[in-house]
């Protein structure tokens, strides 16, 4: 059997890129003090501020136990806070401190250098259309998952098929 060119396979390609980037992201801000998984935090509430932690444990794919002593430490060295819930007394809410204003303008500025310098040799529009052609297999994913959670939706559990299966 014939083996496959795994460099021009898209998942391989998109996870080695990803891989990448990140590795050379987590040079660059390695001076700032946070860890890598507290800079993601703080990068995902600077975006979706007001989120709970369930929420965000989702938006960041980790257990919401491993979100939570993140949590705590971010919230001890005073980079975030939690506040009630209105609707839910349960939950928390999950908001930045003035602390990170600083860290995250220069987390931004690390980024948009790194993004220059990957982009060495794309025209503006070349970039304009790789990520352009990224945002439609994002929503092409997107819809995908959209469209499998509908189907778990509708698909009865087996208790329901039993009961419709013996007539009630």
């Amino acid at each position: 059997m014939p083996k496959r060119n795994l460099e021009r396979n898209i998942g391989f390609l998109l996870h080695d890129v990803s891989r990448l980037m990140r590795k050379e992201y987590n040079k660059r801000v390695r001076d700032l003090d946070l860890t890598r998984s507290q800079w993601r935090v703080i990068a995902h509430l600077y975006r979706t501020e007001g989120v709970t932690q369930t929420e965000l444990a989702e938006i960041l794919e980790i257990e919401p136990a491993t979100l939570a002593r993140l949590i705590d430490r971010l919230e001890a060295a005073e980079w975030v806070e939690r506040r009630p819930c209105d609707k839910d007394r349960r939950a928390k809410r999950l908001f930045l401190t003035d602390r990170p204003a600083a860290v995250i303008d220069q987390i931004f500025d690390i980024s948009d250098d790194l993004e220059q310098e990957v982009f060495r040799g794309f025209s503006a529009i070349e970039q304009m259309d790789f990520v352009n052609s990224l945002l439609m297999v994002k929503r092409n994913l997107l819809e995908f998952n959209s469209n499998a959670a509908d189907e778990d939706t509708e698909t009865p559990d087996l208790e329901s098929r039993r009961r419709a299966a013996a007539g009630g």
